[in-house]
């Protein structure tokens, strides 16, 4: 996967992307107490969540009754999906990298074109509730519209196929107010492998990454053996790039039984269905932060893309009770508060700081994959 490494190179930006031992169950654990209520508020208060991924411009483009129309999916009642301005509040929420999905089969009718669909929609959406949702491109804006009680709002595009091999459409993008950029989604692009993304392609962005990186919802492999998490040899790696791996709620992501469960057929599933819950997504959270370490580790729900939640994250409203369940677990105000939004601030504003520095040694690049690979790309 060389040809990662010479695309992120030539690229010339620095941005942000894109083992446990057997518990008790559930239903065996003491709940919260109060005092762990408590410390979860008052984190959140001062650190409201920052949440790396919802998909729920993607819900409003497939909105049965009137598909693609702001308007009609009418964020200031309660939603048939996971996401409505009152949950949001609900869930104490800052800010958020709403992502502007397009599948990889869109690659067949013109990627792009439905990349810039989605992206309009979300803009869209950011207007039709200015009081709510405060457009955001640079960490400083993230900072004022969370202390003016706004959420912050920033799109993310999740997937490289957006972008058509083309460098200048990247940087288009980034001019319409795109802050992240996954590598890949469920197809391999040119210049790197999935599945979202593949170990190798991890380690490839790693080897060169000048800036930090994020995994903007995405698990930990040791917890649970799924290609979309990040395994242990590549948390070992954050620290050292200052990145952060921002934890999905996905319920397959999060549990071995529901991704055993869900690959099974009718005939061989068990007779009451799988569940993840709040504890799961908590064990993952904790395995990030015991290889990466506290200051790497966010939270990326996925919500409005991932079908029904975990127990105990079934919308948006939910995020407090995660915050006190790490609480009773024994993490300290200090602690919540970097994985709420803190971390990924961080990384972000270093990405900043790096971006601005190689746009002053170098020109944009116009470089081609045929141009860099040359021979390597014949057949």
């Amino acid at each position: 996967m060389k040809r990662t490494q010479r695309i992120l190179f030539a690229a010339g930006m620095a941005g942000v992307f894109a083992g446990l031992g057997p518990r008790a169950p559930a239903s065996a654990q003491e709940p919260p107490a109060e005092a762990d209520w408590e410390t979860a508020r008052r984190a959140l208060a001062l650190s409201p969540v920052f949440d790396g991924h919802n998909d729920l411009v993607w819900a409003i483009s497939l909105n049965e009754e009137a598909p693609r129309v702001v308007a009609a999916y009418d964020l200031r009642r309660e939603t048939p999906g996971q996401t409505d301005i009152a949950r949001l509040k609900d869930g104490m929420v800052g800010a958020q990298f709403w992502s502007v999905y397009v599948p990889a089969s869109s690659v067949e009718t013109g990627a792009a074109r439905e990349q810039l669909e989605q992206i309009d929609i979300a803009k869209e959406m950011f207007e039709t509730y200015p009081d709510v949702f405060q457009e955001a491109v640079t960490t400083e804006d993230v900072r004022r519209a969370i202390a003016a009680g706004s959420i912050a709002s920033v799109m993310g595009i999740e997937g490289g196929h957006a972008i058509e091999n083309s460098l200048g459409a990247l940087r288009a993008y980034y001019r319409l107010g795109v802050r992240y950029m996954t590598l890949t989604h469920g197809a391999n692009v040119d210049w790197a492998d999935s599945s979202h993304t593949s170990p190798e392609t991890m380690h490839d962005v790693l080897d060169v990454a000048e800036a930090p990186v994020i995994y903007s919802h995405s698990s930990a492999r040791a917890v649970t053996d799924h290609p979309r998490n990040v395994p242990d040899d590549v948390l070992e790696r954050i620290p050292a790039n200052g990145g952060v791996v921002m934890v999905t709620f996905v319920q397959s992501f999060v549990s071995s039984a529901v991704d055993a469960y869900r690959g099974t057929s009718d005939t061989e599933r068990p007779a009451e269905e799988s569940r993840a819950t709040l504890a799961d997504v908590a064990d993952h959270i904790e395995h990030v932060r015991r290889v990466a370490g506290v200051d790497h580790v966010g939270i990326g729900s996925d919500f409005d893309g991932m079908g029904p939640g975990p127990l105990g994250l079934e919308d948006v409203s939910t995020y407090p009770a995660l915050f006190a369940e790490l609480a009773r677990r024994g993490w300290t105000e200090e602690d919540l508060r970097k994985l709420a939004s803190e971390n990924v601030l961080r990384a972000w504003q270093e990405a900043e700081t790096v971006a601005k520095r190689l746009q002053a040694e170098r020109p944009p690049s116009t470089a081609t994959i045929e141009a860099l690979d040359g021979e390597a790309l014949k057949p």
